[in-house]
């Protein structure tokens, strides 16, 4: 135990150093970002119609007054920025960091297109159509995934209590159905204060003890980088928020947590953790179907489910925190899933 312990210590000590450094960075860059946003006026717009054309009346009225105080967006540059440069100089691996952190990289950039036609355009869409940021997320998704069957080698993935499913050069598109998922999953679940970041932080937390117990040691210090950015970002973004994320932070994370779930073998334990971004997602595609198939008739108040329950009359607040609480419970139970299933 003694000569364990001895091991896990010099390496626990590095990683959770990791995520104190991106803390710090993001601490310092915040200021920067703020003074910059506030003169240039990054004020987020407020998507004022659905997929299908239809008027977001519900959504408008609940977040009217955030709109009216002028609250600016892309602050997930901060965190982006923290965490390529907590990795560039103290965790740049190969075969660990690399694809993680270009996937961040490139998610932000797909985000960033996002924000400054939001911040810039004039249309009702406020921002790119979910069509094109699809389509350039899928692409994303395309290349990450040839890096990760070419040039890392992997060709199977295991499914929990039942073993590993080789898939040969098919490991590409699943791949890239990870991230595109996961991408569009956190972007969609970011909508009220402190909410999506809350979310990513408790997933990495857990896919970086996840991580560890693989003895992936650069992934998990990796994973530790994010949340600690995160955790920076979250005291400004709790209700009431100083900043949003923006597609620039919220599309960085959630194309990072699926090549994250990829690179720990465990995308069959990425819905458990991620179960409240399933949720969301999920809320969103029912309703569009509802709408569809019974003639405009909806299930929920408004979407992302989030939504229906502030329509609902619950206190933002309250929303936010007990939907963290899910999160952390449902990531309990995938690390037990990934030990029992065998996935580490």
């Amino acid at each position: 135990m003694n000569e364990l312990l001895s091991q896990l210590i010099p390496v626990a000590t590095r990683i959770f150093l990791l995520g104190g450094i991106a803390f710090v960075i993001a601490m310092i860059l915040t200021p920067i970002y703020t003074y910059f946003a506030y003169k240039y006026k990054f004020w987020k717009k407020q998507k004022t119609v659905a997929f299908d054309g239809r008027k977001l009346t519900v959504v408008s009225k609940l977040h009217a007054a955030k709109i009216a105080h002028h609250v600016p967006t892309m602050a997930g540059c901060i965190f982006v920025l923290a965490i390529t440069i907590t990795t560039l100089f103290f965790n740049l691996s190969r075969p660990q960091t690399w694809l993680p952190l270009a996937a961040l990289i490139g998610g932000a950039l797909v985000g960033l297109i996002d924000d400054i036609l939001n911040l810039r355009g004039h249309s009702a869409v406020a921002g790119l159509r979910a069509p094109v940021k699809f389509t350039m997320i899928t692409i994303l998704g395309l290349g990450l995934g040839w890096f990760f069957w070419y040039k890392l080698g992997f060709t199977a993935v295991h499914i929990p209590f039942i073993g590993e499913w080789d898939t040969g050069i098919f490991i590409i598109p699943l791949f890239a159905f990870a991230v595109v998922a996961a991408g569009n999953a956190v972007n969609i679940s970011d909508g009220l204060d402190g909410l999506a970041g809350g979310l990513a932080a408790s997933a990495f937390s857990m896919f970086a003890v996840i991580a560890i117990l693989g003895e992936q040691f650069g992934l998990a210090g990796f994973c530790l980088t994010i949340v600690g950015a995160l955790l920076s970002y979250l005291w400004f973004n709790v209700y009431p928020a100083r900043f949003f994320m923006g597609d620039i932070g919220s599309f960085a994370l959630g194309v990072s947590l699926g090549v994250v779930a990829m690179l720990t073998d465990c995308l069959f334990i990425l819905p458990i953790i991620g179960a409240v971004f399933v949720v969301e997602t999920g809320s969103v595609i029912i309703q569009q179907i509802s709408k569809k198939l019974r003639g405009g008739k909806k299930i929920w108040s408004a979407t992302p489910i989030h939504h229906h329950f502030e329509a609902k009359g619950w206190p933002e607040t309250k929303v936010t925190m007990r939907f963290w609480v899910i999160g952390n419970i449902v990531g309990i139970v995938g690390i037990i899933v990934a030990l029992a299933g065998g996935s580490v």
